[in-house]
């Protein structure tokens, strides 16, 4: 089951974050403030898949990957496929690309609206 949704900058500012279990807004906060640590602290020849179990419990994994200036995470549980959420995240991206051309941190944050209209439906 995926358990969060976080699209932030590459200097750790959430840009989207859609939590699918209820997290209190400081909760949120800290777990995406925890999420760019680790993020930022890999190097670039490294797995994009990451054990958060100290973040979320255990079984809890993590999988991101970096468009342009925007990190893209997926949190997800055992029980989802690391290389399906990969491929999910990559149709996502995708998407945005034919919608924004090469979409990018200005227009998440500009044209919040339409990029609302091409948001799928399990992420609202």
């Amino acid at each position: 089951m995926i358990k969060a949704v976080i699209v932030m900058n590459d200097q750790g500012k959430p840009r989207l974050v859609k939590f699918y279990n209820f997290q209190v807004i400081e909760k949120q906060q800290e777990l995406v403030r925890s999420i760019y640590g680790v993020l930022c602290s890999r190097p670039d020849n490294v797995s994009n898949f990451v054990k958060v179990d100290s973040l979320f419990g255990t079984d809890v994994r993590l999988v991101y990957k970096t468009f342009a200036t925007l990190y893209f995470v997926f949190v997800f549980d055992s029980l989802e496929n690391e290389l399906a959420m990969l491929d999910l995240m990559q149709v996502f991206v995708e998407t945005l690309d034919k919608c924004f051309r090469n979409v990018c941190e200005l227009d998440i944050v500009f044209n919040f609206n339409k990029f609302c209209r091409f948001i799928p439906f399990w992420m609202r």
